[in-house]
């Protein structure tokens, strides 16, 4: 393909976002372009006072059927698709002009079915037809015609324009991002429309397939190892509150471990109300603690395990202050500090370390969808997203001892921890911090021992701190090795076949044990 610039004589605008339209139309005028619109788009670059051909005079066929049919015609499609030297005669012998842009986003189907009250109808109607044509035709036809679907494209393209046009590469560049939306678009529809084939009502929790769509957010160095090829992709509308849509304020490249990390550090540390702070290694947490500021709470995830958390990520769920980025920076190596919020002086106390990454992931409003997903060899492992909403009155009681209202708020504040724990998970706290925690071992008892031993190496004291178990206890030993670590009140599922064991090993050792009838397994 020659890289020449193309002009704008004619332009296509029918857009269902009209974010930068008027802009846009008025740049496009100030060359000398014929405007060419429909339904509302027309309606209101008039109301702008700008001239625009409605695309009925075009084609000499009115918009039919409410708007369903009005650009699927020979004189739009033929001007989206005609090339120059190859359909001349044929457009001039059916009156064809050519379309060198075309502007088109398309009907808002995920917003509108996402509504709890969208009627199947509804939704229906707004599956665009005419939309997707236009695209597909004028992506192909990217040689002799620009296309664009993002607002956030129309600066660039105004630029090209007023250096004499697009170039080759900036159509191709468009015409590959279209064909995405259209095909993420078809996939949103497909699947909503497969979940509810066999009754409109009653929607299946599956669909027949996944669509998955996910934009480049950036290229890696490399992979989980150097000789792993490696990209960050980011679901679109993931809104703040994220590391996939984080700001990198400072320092070295991210890595994908760097990444991974970071997201298992700010996901848990957002399921805190209080300030807290969370520094995990390798996937697990490390260290978490609430206060009342979170450079307490950082001292106080910090002491859970010093060693551990040197070279670890750091995660706060508010923004960071500069005596608090100060103190990190003083007292250990870190790869990541992440928070909803980067003060000033943080990033001044950081600009010492100009290695150590910074990220303002905005809000906490964000959300990690519905939907969790995990590769598998020749498949796709799918589950709803791991919540918990647990409070003090869903929590049963099987010990003979009582929790006091201290050990209460310490259960629930463990228990927390451990949904984000590698599993089988064990979490030792005190006084809303850790004080230990097990992680990934095979053996449920000898993650209750690694978390005594961490308490032990960081010399904190386990007598009178609370374990949360993210599974039940398949055997009275791992109540036994809590109990020789001082540990005096339990928070476990239960469900076991051997409850009543596990129950009456509690009750040797005179340990407070409470049941919630729910696992939080992490692999």
């Amino acid at each position: 393909m020659p890289d020449s610039r193309l002009p704008v004589r004619r332009a296509l605008l029918s857009v269902s976002d009209k974010s930068g339209l008027l802009p846009l139309a008025r740049g496009l005028i100030a060359h000398g372009a014929q405007l060419l619109s429909t339904g509302g788009t027309a309606k209101a670059l008039r109301e702008a006072g700008l001239a625009v051909t409605d695309v009925s005079e075009v084609t000499g066929f009115p918009e039919i059927m409410d708007g369903r049919v009005k650009t699927l015609h020979p004189k739009i499609h033929g001007g989206l698709l005609s090339r120059a030297g190859t359909d001349d005669a044929v457009s001039r012998e059916h009156g064809i002009e050519a379309i060198d842009l075309l502007v088109v986003n398309l009907y808002p189907f995920a917003a509108t079915v996402a509504k709890p009250d969208c009627a199947y109808d509804d939704a229906v109607e707004n599956i665009d037809i005419g939309g997707p044509a236009m695209l597909r035709a004028a992506a192909k036809n990217h040689e002799r015609v620009a296309v664009l679907t993002d607002p956030a494209d129309y600066d660039g393209f105004l630029a090209a324009l007023q250096a004499g046009g697009s170039n080759a590469a900036q159509r191709r560049a468009w015409a590959a991002k279209t064909y995405a939306h259209t095909s993420a678009y078809d996939g949103q529809i497909a699947e909503w429309l497969s979940k509810r084939a066999e009754r409109a009502d009653e929607p299946k929790a599956w669909p027949a397939t996944l669509h998955p769509a996910f934009a480049l957010g950036s290229a890696l160095r490399y992979g989980e190892n150097p000789h792993q090829a490696g990209a960050l992709f980011v679901e679109p509308g993931a809104g703040s509150g994220i590391v996939a849509t984080a700001r990198f304020m400072q320092g070295k490249e991210l890595s994908f471990n760097n990444i991974a990390d970071a997201d298992a550090a700010l996901e848990c540390v957002k399921a805190f109300d209080a300030p807290a702070c969370v520094i995990v290694k390798h996937a697990n947490p490390c260290g978490v603690a609430v206060a009342g500021h979170i450079g307490d709470a950082y001292d106080r995830a910090f002491a859970t395990d010093p060693t551990s958390a040197f070279g670890g990520i750091i995660a706060f769920n508010r923004p960071l202050d500069g005596k608090t980025a100060e103190t990190i920076a003083a007292r250990q190596f870190v790869e990541v500090v992440i928070a909803p919020g980067i003060s000033a002086e943080a990033l001044a106390a950081f600009a010492k370390k100009p290695n150590v990454r910074v990220l303002d992931c905005g809000a906490l409003d964000g959300h990690r969808g519905t939907r969790d997903y995990k590769r598998v060899a020749g498949g796709l492992l799918a589950q709803d997203v791991d919540t918990d909403a647990l409070t003090l009155k869903d929590l049963k009681t099987v010990s003979d001892v009582q929790p006091s209202v201290e050990q209460l708020e310490d259960l629930l504040f463990a228990w927390k921890v451990a949904m984000y724990v590698k599993s089988n998970a064990i979490v030792f706290a005190k006084d809303g911090r850790t004080v230990g925690i097990g992680a990934g071992q095979m053996s449920r008892v000898i993650s209750a021992r690694i978390a005594g031993i961490k308490a032990g190496d960081a010399g904190l004291a386990v007598p009178g701190a609370v374990m949360a178990s993210d599974a039940f206890f398949p055997f009275r030993d791992g109540i036994d090795t809590a109990a020789a670590s001082g540990i005096s009140a339990i928070i476990q599922p239960g469900g076991s076949m051997r409850d009543g064991e596990v129950i009456d090993a509690a009750n040797e050792h005179g340990i407070a044990m409470v049941f919630t009838g729910r696992r939080h397994f992490k692999h």
